[in-house]
């Protein structure tokens, strides 16, 4: 049974996941804090990106750019013109929206892109007599521009000469240190930059939970590419984060469709773009881009900065302007649509039920709980704790409450395997492993436990 984004707010709250900012306060809207579960389980999200699209790949590197950048840099990106959307005002209550949005939820089979003028969105609102959804008036007012910068100012004074912006994506701090890469480390087309950094976006309207939020962490490679590659690179990116999200991840496959965009519907950078979406909660959305940026970004900026953003091609002594090749993600949404995945109501016997958010290992935020089955018996099942501990299997050890209960909190939290220290281990220095998933058990000796752990990493 599909759960709601009612429930999965509820439960990613209740076991220390995701909190609301500034709660009491009365919270400030669309942000979000990571309890100490949400915490580690976007670290091991970061890890497992990194570990297979940087590590793993010898073509690839590391970056980590500023959050703070030269506003040239949003210029020649036409972030500072382009980086913008369609808002609206209802003139009944005032609130305001996007006019594209609107109209998608508003109007079935409407077509709307980047493309579609405001003349042609005030047109189709007017006709189809779209109401707001707060109100039920329809009664807007002329579509403006609003741009998605969040801006702040560098230094003492406050006045549009030390105005600066908060970047809106991590891809720009990899384009202008193209060279300085490229360069200082000898690399040769193609190779990638993988880098992993916080974002902020003024959206007009956020929501969805943490689908849609101002602040945000991102997951991008640019690839750079000969021109004649670059299609052989996308398929191939397209393929890896395939594997990644079906065997790493182990994410439903049919939670998760392409959506190619027609000619009319790419960005200006993009020769080809394609959505990969899941199902949330709220219907399909996009979880993860990749798109073909061609040599838009290093002749942009190659322009304004009057830098030589080429690559010299030693093998015929040409210079080269690289095309991209984009994968792009936000941590956040991937650890949304893991948590809805992997989160299941389990009917069991005699009506009872139990919440198990069925993590892969890798993904857990603890591997192992240790659960001594009485407080006698806390210095011996500690000694345990302390063993896996010391190596390096991230362990819980949890004494709150009767055996069941603690199975049960630990199978809602994702933890894979329990101990039990029980009285026999004092005479036959073995333990009981219970299976998150099956809930089966097995004895085995403390002295193998480790070499059992080990295995699953």
């Amino acid at each position: 049974m599909a759960l709601t984004q009612e429930q999965i707010v509820n439960f990613l709250k209740n076991y220390g996941y995701v909190f609301a900012n500034s709660e009491i306060y009365g919270g400030l809207a669309n942000a979000w804090d990571y309890g100490p579960l949400g915490v580690l389980l976007k670290r091991n999200i970061k890890n497992l990106w990194w570990n297979e699209f940087v590590t793993k790949n010898p073509e690839a590197v590391g970056l980590d750019s500023s959050i703070l950048n030269n506003n040239n840099i949003w210029k020649a990106s036409g972030h500072l013109s382009n980086f913008s959307d369609p808002l609206i005002d209802c003139k009944g209550c005032h609130n305001r929206f996007r006019a594209d949005k609107l109209i998608e939820e508003s109007v079935k089979n409407a077509k709307v892109t980047e493309q579609t003028s405001f003349t042609e969105l005030e047109k189709i609102i007017k006709e189809n007599k779209v109401k707001c959804p707060v109100c039920g008036k329809s009664d807007w007012t002329p579509i403006r521009k609003f741009n998605l910068m969040f801006k702040t100012h560098q230094g003492v004074i406050e006045d549009d000469s030390n105005a600066i912006y908060l970047r809106p994506e991590t891809a720009q701090g990899i384009f202008i240190n193209f060279l300085n890469i490229q360069r200082s480390l000898r690399l040769k087309l193609p190779f990638a930059v993988g880098q992993i950094g916080k974002t902020f976006r003024n959206e007009i309207t956020p929501g969805n939970f943490i689908f849609r939020t101002r602040e945000f962490e991102q997951m991008e490679l640019e690839y750079f590419v000969y021109p004649k590659q670059a299609e052989d690179v996308f398929n191939d990116q397209l393929e890896k984060i395939k594997k990644f999200l079906f065997k790493t991840l182990k994410i439903n496959e049919t939670n998760i469709h392409l959506k190619e965009h027609k000619p009319d519907e790419l960005s200006h950078y993009s020769k080809r773009t394609i959505d990969i979406e899941y199902h949330f909660p709220h219907g399909w959305s996009e979880l993860w881009g990749i798109a073909n940026r061609t040599d838009f970004d290093l002749k942009a900026h190659a322009a304004h900065s009057k830098a030589n953003l080429w690559y010299l091609d030693q093998t015929n002594n040409e210079k080269v302007v690289p095309f991209v090749i984009e994968p792009s993600v936000g941590v956040e949404r991937l650890l949304y649509a893991i948590v809805v995945d992997a989160l299941e109501i389990e009917k069991l016997k005699d009506d009872e039920t139990r919440e198990v958010l069925h993590l892969p290992f890798a993904l857990a935020p603890y591997k192992v709980a240790v659960l001594p089955l009485v407080n006698k018996l806390n210095k011996e099942a500690n000694k345990v704790f302390t063993t896996l501990v010391d190596a390096g299997i991230e362990t819980v050890y949890d004494v709150s409450g009767s055996i069941g209960k603690r199975y049960r909190r630990q199978d809602a939290i994702g933890t894979p395997y329990c101990i039990t220290y029980d009285f026999e281990a004092n005479d036959d220095k073995s333990v009981t492993i219970r299976h998150r998933d099956s809930m089966k058990q097995e004895r085995i000796a403390i002295n193998k436990l480790v070499d059992f752990f080990k295995k699953e990493y």
